[in-house]
C-alpha cells in the first residue's frame, strides 16, 4: 500500500480516494474506521493491529495532531514490540510511505481531519 495525497479531509492510498479515517495495513484498508472515544486513541480501538503484531504502528493524528494517543496504547506496543510512532497526519504519511518502500511490516492509522 502507498499512500498518494494526503490534505485536511483526504487521503489517496493506491489511486483510491477516501474522506474518513482509516487503518491501513499490508493487505487491506478499513475505511471509515472510528475510536470509541472521538479524539482519544483507546488500546480497543487497535484489537485488530495489535493481533496483527506489525512491526511499526505509525498514527497519524490529524492535520493539526489533536488525536491523543493514551498511555495504555503505548504500553501495550512496548509489550508487544511494536515501535509505536504518533505525529500529525502529513508527517506520518512520510514515514508510513518510506516504511512501505523499505518492506517493513508496518500498519498506519490515519486521522484525516483535525
Amino acid at each position: 500500500m502507498h499512500i498518494d495525497y494526503y490534505a485536511y479531509g483526504t487521503m489517496t492510498v493506491d489511486g483510491k480516494v477516501y474522506s474518513k479515517d482509516l487503518i491501513i495495513f499490508p493487505e487491506k484498508i478499513i475505511a471509515d474506521w472510528r475510536r470509541k472515544d472521538g479524539h482519544s486513541l483507546r488500546t480497543e480501538d487497535l484489537k485488530e493491529v495489535f493481533e496483527y503484531e506489525p512491526d511499526f504502528l505509525i498514527v497519524g493524528k490529524g492535520d493539526s495532531g489533536v488525536m491523543c494517543v493514551l498511555d495504555e496504547v503505548k504500553k501495550t506496543a512496548k509489550d508487544k514490540i511494536i515501535e509505536l510512532m504518533d505525529k500529525n497526519t502529513h508527517e506520518a504519511v512520510k514515514i508510513f510511505n518510506d516504511l512501505v518502500q523499505k518492506n517493513k511490516k508496518v500498519v498506519g492509522i490515519f486521522h484525516l481531519t483535525c
